[in-house]
């Protein structure tokens, strides 16, 4: 990060030579006032985005530690020894059941 030329307490201290037809040390002094508002609100936003790059940096770490984890216990997880149902798939086994289920509790109320 480059660094600044002049610090807040620089443009504090800063005094100007008075000359004859000089610019109004008032209007001078009020407009270094404003520039060294804004001077000190960019550091502490530099400072707040700083922050908050560390702290992406730091949850970044950990989502990758976290994924790298995930993907080993992924490879160890072998689909292809299963058996892959669809939703419709399990939905029309569970109403066969269903109906075979009923069918008997029919046949046992009929005994």
């Amino acid at each position: 990060m480059e660094k600044l030329n002049i610090t807040p307490d620089e443009i504090v201290e800063k005094q100007f030579n008075v000359v004859m037809k000089g610019y109004s040390p008032d209007e001078v002094d009020a407009f270094l006032d404003l520039i060294l508002g804004d001077y000190e609100k960019m550091e502490n936003n530099i400072q707040e985005l700083l922050d908050i790059i560390a702290s992406l940096k730091e949850e970044n770490e950990k989502l990758r530690i976290e994924n790298v984890e995930l993907e080993g216990k992924a490879k160890h997880f072998d689909l292809s020894n299963t058996t892959r149902y669809s939703s419709v798939d399990f939905l029309r086994r569970v109403s066969r059941l269903e109906e075979e289920v009923s069918r008997l509790e029919k046949e046992l109320d009929n005994k």
